[in-house]
């Protein structure tokens, strides 16, 4: 079951380029599809890994990092598609976020400090606003509707910044006396 519940998570891996092309060829029905079926297996992995008491350790490694890559390839992908100047900076600073958490759980790793690193809620939280921000762009270019790309905005700039204060309290946690 283990390796059933991996290959769901790689999958998602393997769907992040094809949702890019796709956004890159202008077919944002089949983007939105795709999107949907990436969450679904961000939602089968976790639940038949807890169904099934199969948690694995390359599977809580890969977990995140394919929710990273899915996250990365839509906001690089979205940032050239709307040729948005705010798109590209608020993505920048997310993905830089995310190298830096990566670098950190490395660091507290070497230093036997793993548990400073552990996932928040907060985090989780932060990821499901990133999903969520996506999702809402996708479906204003998928329908057209400019004054949801516009709401769209708003909500990356909130989860900017919630992005970036998971990131502020992991570098807290990790040094912290």
């Amino acid at each position: 079951m283990t390796n059933f519940i991996n290959f769901i998570t790689i999958a998602r891996i393997f769907l992040a380029p094809i949702i890019l092309v796709f956004l890159i060829f202008g077919n944002y029905l089949a983007c939105i599809l795709l999107f949907f079926l990436a969450g679904l297996t961000d939602y089968f992995d976790g639940y038949f890994a807890r169904k099934y008491n199969a948690v694995s350790e390359l599977g809580e490694i890969l977990d995140p990092i394919a929710d990273k890559i899915l996250v990365v390839f839509i906001l690089i992908g979205l940032s050239v598609e709307l040729d948005s100047q705010l798109m590209a900076l608020l993505s920048s600073l997310i993905i830089a976020r995310e190298i830096g958490v990566a670098a950190l759980r490395d660091y507290s790793a070497r230093n036997n400090l793993s548990e400073r690193t552990k996932v928040t809620f907060l985090a989780k939280a932060k990821t499901s606003f990133q999903l969520f921000t996506i999702g809402l762009y996708l479906l204003a270019l998928a329908i057209s509707f400019n004054l949801l790309i516009v709401i769209s905005d708003i909500f990356l700039i909130v989860t900017t910044f919630i992005t970036l204060y998971t990131g502020y309290q992991y570098i807290l946690n990790v040094f912290k006396k």
